[in-house]
């Protein structure tokens, strides 16, 4: 039977980028809206970010079970049921009249991003020829990496034209695009597995997945040491310990060969995806109170200064097949992250209050372009280390260090960019009143409401916070360009080396009878 031809493998690719879409949007989209959200529902601060938080937990702790179920069951039908229920999860996060059916509608709507996201990319890779493999993850990776800058931008707009409420418009109409082209376009494909269901895996897995996303979600929040995080890290080590047994016992019957990270592909990949998103998500934690508490600028325009990176970002994302067919895919990851560690350095070293946003901006161009060039050969490398009938767990395991590296970079930078703020601001404080003062030791955005009450000293205040807050980015992005460097010379030394093209190459799709 002969595979899909050009037109069909672009309605494809267009059809699982639509969906791939909506997710991402949904990921960051609420970031927005947090202030709408406490009103709304006469909330507190933390059942704001619960709601949030929720989302991706549910989302980062099923990827691999449901990504798992679809290899086995069928991509088509798990695409079609995942778009669905997160379709359904959408309305009713619209028109939820309380925060308990918000967090409902958010817990749902990230059981449907579970099912959609690894399926996105699995269809890609068992449906591709492998000539044309590369460029379409190049394509699905560049909507990953800048489609949540994208989503960040609309949601602004929304808020600030309209309602909070309208922010559930966009993942809704996105939903319906994709599934009326995924009934028509995408094909079914599903593996045959002489082994049963790997349910011991699975359920391990979601305990270490969530234990360990709770702890880099809620440390900072709570404290590091306060009990609940401890007990979460220990359960959550313990699982994944207990995980990485069952799946060795396994072996070719396991939910995940962890056998295949002894292979450079499987290990080079996930430890760049790892690195490279954390970086990318501890960057967004600097640059929005950058942009809002010390450029003044609003929720909306400082969406709009991050498009040129996300923009960036994804044009790489599309280039960099060509260029690792050419260099190789370690090569290609290699100078991507020279750049990205380039762009880093750039920006802690000119970022200044007085320098505005041009004292950021080539940073930024270097860390999209970077970002765009190391995330698809990474992606590559992670899908193409496992065989085909299992591309739904390689697809549902590049989204899962994706999430983990994006927890672990807000956890780790943001905690770094705080600490280097309150270090920095006592010694500007002399002569503020206690309480101003006290204030203004919480973070940039205290210190300019308690400034209000300060009278002749407010400016004296706004500028010690703002000034504050550049040397505590300067620490955060100081440690990132360390961690990139780490990274570089691991990618030199343990890269994954180009892949020699064999027969076994070809998709083999598994059609389901009733197509």
């Amino acid at each position: 039977m002969s595979g899909p031809d050009a037109r069909q493998l672009r309605t494809i690719l267009i059809a699982v980028c639509v969906a791939l879409m909506a997710v991402i949007a949904s990921v960051s989209g609420l970031n927005v809206a947090q202030p709408d959200l406490a009103v709304a529902f006469d909330a507190s601060q933390s059942t704001v970010l619960w709601i949030i938080n929720i989302y991706t937990l549910s989302l980062a702790a099923l990827l691999l079970p449901l990504g798992a179920v679809g290899d086995r069951f069928g991509r088509k039908p798990m695409l079609v049921a995942g778009l669905a229920v997160f379709g359904v999860a959408s309305v009713a996060a619209g028109l939820a009249p309380s925060a308990e059916v918000m967090l409902a509608a958010r817990l749902l709507g990230g059981v449907g991003a579970a099912m959609i996201m690894p399926i996105t990319l699995a269809v890609i890779t068992s449906t591709f020829p492998p000539q044309e493999r590369g460029q379409a993850i190049g394509v699905w990776t560049g909507v990953a990496g800048g489609g949540g800058i994208i989503g960040m931008f609309l949601s602004a707009a929304l808020v600030d034209l309209v309602t909070w409420r309208w922010l559930f418009v966009l993942p809704v109409v996105l939903v319906v695009v994709a599934l009326a082209m995924a009934l028509r376009a995408v094909p079914n494909s599903r593996e045959t597995s002489p082994h049963g269901f790997d349910t011991v895996g699975a359920l391990t897995s979601v305990v270490a997945v969530v234990g360990l996303i709770f702890v880099l979600q809620e440390g900072p929040e709570r404290g590091w040491t306060a009990p609940p995080t401890l007990v979460s890290l220990a359960v959550g080590l313990a699982a994944a310990v207990g995980f990485v047994v069952w799946e060795l016992r396994r072996r070719d019957g396991a939910l995940l060969d962890v056998r295949l990270f002894g292979e450079r592909s499987l290990a080079g990949g996930s430890v760049t995806l790892l690195v490279v998103f954390g970086v990318q998500a501890g960057i967004f934690v600097v640059l929005f109170p950058f942009f809002q508490a010390v450029l003044g600028w609003s929720g909306l325009l400082s969406t709009v200064a991050l498009m040129p990176m996300a923009v960036l970002m994804m044009v790489a994302s599309g280039l960099a097949p060509r260029l690792s067919q050419r260099v190789g895919p370690r090569a290609t990851m290699a100078t991507g992250i020279l750049l990205a560690g380039a762009g880093l350095a750039l920006m802690a070293s000119v970022v200044s209050v007085d320098g505005g946003y041009p004292s950021v901006l080539p940073g930024m161009l270097a860390m999209g372009l970077g970002m765009g060039l190391s995330m698809t050969p990474s992606t590559e490398a992670i899908t193409g280390a496992l065989p085909q009938a299992r591309q739904g767990v390689a697809s549902a395991l590049n989204d899962v260090t994706r999430e983990f590296g994006t927890a672990l970079g807000v956890a780790l930078l943001g905690a770094l960019l705080s600490s280097g703020y309150r270090s920095a601001i006592d010694s500007r404080l002399d002569g503020v009143p206690d309480g101003a003062a006290d204030a203004a030791r919480q973070g940039v955005a205290n210190a300019l409401d308690a400034a209000t009450d300060t009278g002749p000293q407010a400016q004296a205040v706004v500028r010690a916070a703002q000034e504050s807050f550049v040397d505590g980015w300067q620490n955060a992005m100081w440690a990132g360009v360390a961690v990139m460097a780490a990274l570089f010379v691991y990618v030199l030394v343990r890269g994954p080396r180009r892949p020699a093209p064999t027969p076994s190459d070809e998709p083999e799709l598994v059609r389901a009878a009733t197509e």
